[in-house]
């Protein structure tokens, strides 16, 4: 992988689109989240069959792997749609991402300027349809705790951001927790404290999970 290991950004919704007039110009952005160029470039020639009879269907998109970034002004004077669509997914910190912004012209110029107001409206109108998530990684944790001790570890585990994804009643009972990495030694820290040292989490994996934040 030629990624970081930082937390990023990606779109909310698989797909989302939404539309708006401008001088008889109808303009459609639509946005999808995807993972590779060639994910993208087929969302791309989907939205050019489908709107075949569209006067310009501007794209840009953006990639996590490699840092890849590419846009087309399909037509439109050079620098009036494509780069104004990539800065705004640039500026919401957006990854894994591909915005096309389809134009059906109305007859009334709208000048260069117009031109970038527009398409920027259009993927940002298709960023706020799709919401945007924040991708944190997130550590695995095994907890496994007498029966007696369940609530008092319950109570500990909120106060440092853990989700009990799965419990396991046998001998013992065993609790399978999410926690944002680099939160363990405080969580043992606390569960020590609270169970007279008996109780500790145990790290089995990390992977990267999603929040909601618009």
């Amino acid at each position: 992988m030629n990624v970081t290991e930082k937390d990023y950004f990606v779109p909310f919704s698989d797909y989302a689109e939404d539309s708006f007039v401008e001088k008889r110009s109808k303009f459609t952005g639509r946005l999808w989240r995807v993972e590779t160029a060639e994910e993208a470039v087929a969302k791309i020639k989907e939205m050019r069959e489908t709107y075949w009879d569209a006067t310009h269907n501007c794209y840009a998109y953006i990639l996590r792997e490699g840092n890849i970034m590419r846009y087309s002004d399909d037509g439109e004077p050079q620098g009036t749609a494509g780069m104004p669509m990539l800065e705004v997914l640039r500026h919401e910190g957006l990854v894994n991402v591909c915005c096309v912004v389809t134009r059906y012209f109305g007859g009334i110029l709208l000048g260069t300027g117009g031109l970038v107001r527009a398409y920027t409206k259009g993927v940002q109108i298709a960023v706020a349809a799709a919401g945007v998530q924040q991708m944190s990684r997130f550590a695995t944790l095994l907890i496994a705790c007498p029966y007696n001790l369940l609530g008092t570890v319950q109570q500990v585990l909120p106060a440092h951001d853990c989700t009990v994804e799965d419990t396991d009643y046998g001998a013992d009972v065993t609790l399978t927790v999410v926690q944002p990495v680099g939160g363990l030694d405080a969580l043992n820290r606390a569960l020590a404290d609270a169970t007279a040292g008996t109780v500790y989490a145990e790290p089995m994996d990390e992977r990267f999970m999603g929040r909601r934040i618009k």
